[in-house]
Parts: C-alpha cells; sequence; structure tokens
C-alpha cells in the first residue's frame, strides 16, 4: 500500500515538473515570435510577415509600405538638419576668351593701384612675421576650417593656377571706383576668394591710410593682432564692396559673408557667397563682420 502511494506521489511530483518546464518553454517561444514579428513588421514592404501559426501574408501591403516610407523620410529629414553646410567650388566660364576678359579687367584694376597679383598671403621684412600669424593667440578662439571645406579651397587654388578664375569681371564705377561683378550665376556656399596682401600688426597701422585693410587675428594681446593690408598686393578680394550697415537697404545688398578660419594653424581670412547671385550682380559684404571701427554709413 505505501509502494503504491510512494508511486502515485512521485508521478504526479514528474507531471508537476514536466508541466512547469512545458510552460517556460512555451512562454520562451511566445517571446521569441514576438521579437521576430516586430522586426519582420518594422522592415515590411508590403511582403509577407512572420506570425504565431508560421508566414502568413500582409493583408495591409499599402498600408506597412506607407508607413515604413514614412518613418525613412523622418529620418532623412533629421539627419539633414543636423548636416552642417559645406563649401561649393566656384563654376569657370567655359568661354576661355570670356576668361580672359575677366582676368584682363583684374589686371587694369591692379596695374590702376599700382599693385602686384598675389593669392597668398605675404610676408616682408620689417612686417610681422609669418610665426606671429598663429590662431591659437585669437582671443576665444577661432574655428577651424573643415577638411572637406579645405579641399575645396585647395581645388579651386589649383584651378586659379590653371588659369580658371571665378566668375567675376572687375567694373569701374566713377562713384565707388573698382567693383566687383558676378559674370555667371554663382551658387549660394560658393568660394568666392580668399582676402590675401601684406600681413602686419594693427598696432603699426593704426594710422595707415589704406582703406582696405583686413582683420586677420584678434588676439588677447592688442600687441599680437593682425592686418591684412593689400596695398602693394593682392587679388580680386581688395575690390569688393562694402555695404551701409546702418540702413536696412544697406542690408540687403550683402551676397558675400567674409569668415576667418584656422587653416593648419594659421588665420586665413575666407569670402563665401550667403545666397545665389546673379549675372550682372555687384558682390557685397560687411566690412565690420568682426568689429564696429569701419565708417560705413556713407556708403551708397
Amino acid at each position: 500500500m505505501r509502494s503504491r502511494r510512494a508511486t502515485e506521489h512521485q508521478f504526479l511530483k514528474s507531471m508537476t515538473l514536466c508541466s512547469n518546464v512545458e510552460g517556460k518553454i512555451a512562454g520562451l517561444r511566445s517571446r521569441f515570435q514576438t521579437r521576430v514579428q516586430d522586426r519582420a513588421l518594422a522592415h515590411c514592404g508590403g511582403r509577407d510577415h512572420i506570425a504565431e501559426g508560421g508566414v502568413q501574408s500582409c493583408d495591409q501591403g499599402s498600408h506597412c509600405k506607407g508607413q515604413s516610407r514614412k518613418r525613412r523620410r523622418r529620418a532623412i529629414f533629421l539627419g539633414s538638419q543636423k548636416k552642417k553646410r559645406r563649401l561649393v567650388a566656384f563654376s569657370p566660364s567655359k568661354d576661355p576668351n570670356q576668361r580672359l576678359v575677366q582676368m584682363a579687367s583684374l589686371a587694369t584694376a591692379l596695374t590702376s593701384l599700382k599693385m602686384e597679383f598675389s593669392n597668398d598671403l605675404t610676408y616682408f621684412p620689417g612686417m610681422a612675421p609669418s610665426s606671429a600669424n598663429a590662431a591659437i593667440l585669437e582671443k576665444g578662439g577661432m574655428q577651424v576650417l573643415a577638411r572637406e571645406d579645405k579641399e575645396t579651397v585647395e581645388l579651386c587654388r589649383s584651378m586659379y593656377m590653371r588659369g580658371e578664375c571665378p566668375p567675376l569681371i572687375v567694373v569701374f564705377d566713377s562713384c565707388e571706383g573698382f567693383t566687383v561683378h558676378a559674370d555667371e550665376d554663382i551658387k549660394d556656399m560658393t568660394f568666392i576668394s580668399e582676402y590675401t596682401g601684406d600681413v602686419d600688426y594693427l598696432k603699426k597701422r593704426e594710422h595707415d591710410d589704406c582703406d582696405s585693410m583686413m582683420t586677420l587675428l584678434l588676439a588677447t594681446n592688442p600687441f599680437h593682432s593682425l592686418v591684412i593690408c593689400p596695398d602693394k598686393r593682392g587679388n580680386i578680394a581688395r575690390f569688393i564692396s562694402g555695404i551701409n550697415n546702418h540702413t536696412p537697404e544697406g542690408m540687403k545688398k550683402q551676397n558675400i559673408k567674409c569668415v576667418r578660419y584656422d587653416v593648419d594653424g594659421q588665420c586665413r581670412v575666407l569670402l563665401v557667397a550667403c545666397r545665389d547671385i546673379s549675372r550682372g550682380e555687384r558682390l557685397y559684404y560687411d566690412y565690420n563682420g568682426y568689429e564696429q571701427e569701419y565708417p560705413t554709413e556713407y556708403f551708397l
């Protein structure tokens, strides 16, 4: 009798244990199927779904495909919002004769001012040495030019050396002197030119009569601050007009922005289109982009 009761008790215990094991297996199977279904739904484009009973056809093909597209579009939009805008290389005029006319207009302007063409910052004895141009000295720090933008600038410099200049023409105005006009349509964010000339200390040029000096370095120590002086050497940037930033009409004229960058540890000044520019339009930028010392209230 005892043996029979013991056997029945052991049998019931085994059945309970098996039931618990089967319950756990069923739970794991259910969780696995749920994950598979979620993954299938996430990648659904109107194809079959993996369901509990196996593979079943999607009866919401167009709806699922639409939802998937919406998710993709939203992801692309958010990514584009975070993407930083990059510089664009200028497109030279296709007609070589037109390019010769553009270069001749610049040569005429340089000759009239007894200037030499230079597409680089120049350092001469008696002025600031190249070692003084250290971006690390900039008060508050200076933004570093991104690698992609640096490659764009170098590409434009190499095109210039081949005679493929930006589509710009220098025009003499009886009221404003030499001005620069777009000879072709120019897209927003196009690299126009680097501001070049002789580099000197600001303190040495405080009483200089050159009207085209450009800030290169604003150091914490004023005696280390540098300026670009394009009175003897320079390029087309020397002739781009400034806006009257004291009037709304003057502000609307601006189509170029002047930005200082840290390029390989040295300060450089780049001129970039800040909107689309139409052919025949005159180029303008704000001479007081970093300081408010230039008297632009008399500009036309």
